[in-house]
């Protein structure tokens, strides 16, 4: 704990050193930053800082490495596992990158961009968009989403199917390490063999090894135009057999493949004003489509869709199918599928898990570990939906009706996580695709890791941060 004279002398070395809009101690100010998008974790922080720049990041986290003070960076708080969010003891620096939003560079003709920490996702598109280009990356949370965020916890989103994830779009970094020094790596370079790939080191680190300012992004050309599908299907089995003919017939021009529960579209159609449903009448399971085009010389999107959606109907993998016929109707389709989360929320208390197997298994897993939990926990509902092409699942378990919603989460919601995760172990899969560890699955990251990678995990934290400053009580036990 940091004595009293030791905590005013910090805030006032901090004051010195960012000025006053870098430095809020007003408990009003900060509270809003004190709790995580979930609403599940609740911190308390010493001051909240917000450098302009990387050099003043860098004196910060060396002012902390002298005096001993955790610091916890902070992008748009809009992470779903409290990895954001400090602990209750107050000691901590929440270290907010928003201030740090400059887009550096567009180079087109390299097709990259460099992008400070808090540049939010959806600046990020407009700009890119600007200059006849696009960031193949998106998802829900775009308006508040932000680069360092993104980069931190390698986020997914609904375009993996073929661009990958934040990892394979990040050319370069920026980034102050735990002693304060600015490692300076945006440089694009296709091949370098000096050791150890920082850059990969510091994707998916949830800030506990260093604090990212600034990134090199890739960039593809804009789309011309899109068709977005929403068609019924029988089952998860049938949406697999659906997605590997579409692979075959559409190549590249496949952009997503979504599968959603009926259970998701009704919470979505009852909880979220201003949508309706696609398709006429009930279907078991939905899936989302999306083909895009970013080449003149390829079919259009909407003749594609109509051509191989025809031929799925005769092949009997889909019951029906809508394809947009404006982008504003191809937005309606996404927004039905962007807030399956926020509907969920509204309905009730549940369990949501951010796990992944191995893409030909997703769909068995869907049925077989869905029928499972819900043998097992008697009047839970599961609602298991996502990211089909690259077997990331979001499979959200709901409270039986008239559950306590303050009290569930905690008895039985974690003894129904840790089966979860156990049935997710079991098939080969991860606990985590794309949300990361945070504070809500460390210890089931220690529970079922093997010991090599927990090894290795500590080793490279005890290594680059000795002190266990950067985001303490995340990712991993130290």
């Amino acid at each position: 704990m940091i004595e009293t004279l030791t905590r005013n002398t910090l805030i006032e070395r901090l004051e010195a050193l960012l000025g006053p809009k870098g430095v809020t101690t007003d408990a009003q100010d900060i509270a809003p930053w004190l709790t995580d998008w979930r609403g599940r974790y609740h911190g308390a922080a010493l001051a909240m800082v917000a450098p302009a720049n990387a050099s003043e990041l860098a004196a910060i986290v060396r002012l902390a490495a002298e005096t001993g003070t955790p610091i916890v960076p902070q992008g748009g708080n809009s992470g779903m596992v409290g990895g954001a969010t400090p602990d209750s003891q107050g000691t901590a620096l929440l270290l907010s990158t928003r201030r740090m939003n400059a887009i550096r560079t567009i180079d087109a003709a390299a097709r990259t961009v460099v992008a400070e920490a808090g540049v939010v996702l959806q600046t990020l598109h407009e700009a890119v968009a600007a200059r006849g280009l696009r960031f193949p990356l998106t998802l829900g949370g775009k308006g508040s989403a932000t680069v360092g965020g993104l980069v931190s916890t390698n986020a997914g989103g609904t375009q993996v199917l073929r661009h990958g994830t934040m990892r394979a779009l990040v050319e370069g970094l920026e980034a102050v390490l735990p002693d304060g020094s600015i490692y300076s790596g945006l440089a694009t370079l296709k091949k370098d063999n000096r050791g150890y790939d920082l850059k990969h080191l510091l994707v998916g680190a949830e800030g506990t090894l260093g604090i990212v300012t600034a990134a090199t992004l890739k960039l593809v050309p804009a789309l011309i135009d899109r068709a977005v599908v929403w068609a019924g299907v029988e089952s998860p089995l049938a949406a697999r057999e659906l997605l590997l003919m579409l692979e075959a017939q559409a190549g590249r021009e496949m952009e997503g493949f979504e599968i959603i529960p009926q259970r998701c579209l009704t919470n979505v159609l009852h909880h979220i004003p201003g949508t309706r449903a696609p398709l006429d009448g009930a279907h078991r399971w939905h899936v989302l489509i999306e083909f895009a085009r970013d080449d003149a010389a390829a079919m259009p999107p909407e003749q594609l869709a109509e051509r191989v959606m025809a031929q799925a109907f005769e092949l009997g993998l889909i019951q029906d199918a809508t394809v947009s016929s404006s982008e504003s109707q191809a937005e309606a389709f996404w927004k039905l599928r962007d807030s399956i989360s926020e509907a969920e929320r509204a309905e009730g208390p549940a369990m949501q898990h951010d796990i992944s197997v191995p893409v030909a298994e997703m769909a068995r897993f869907i049925i077989e570990a869905g029928a499972t939990v819900e043998s097992r926990f008697p009047g839970t509902e599961v609602a298991a939906f996502g990211h089909m092409g690259d077997g990331n699942v979001h499979f959200h378990v709901a409270a039986p009706k008239g559950a306590d919603r303050s009290s569930w989460s905690d008895h039985p919601g974690k003894e129904i996580s840790a089966f979860v995760h156990d049935l997710v172990v079991a098939a080969g899969g991860s606990i985590s695709a794309e949300h990361g560890i945070g504070q809500m699955k460390r210890d089931e990251l220690a529970r079922l890791s093997d010991p090599a990678r927990l090894m290795a995990l500590r080793a490279i934290k005890q290594a680059m941060d000795p002190k266990g400053i950067m985001n303490p009580g995340k990712l991993i036990a130290f």
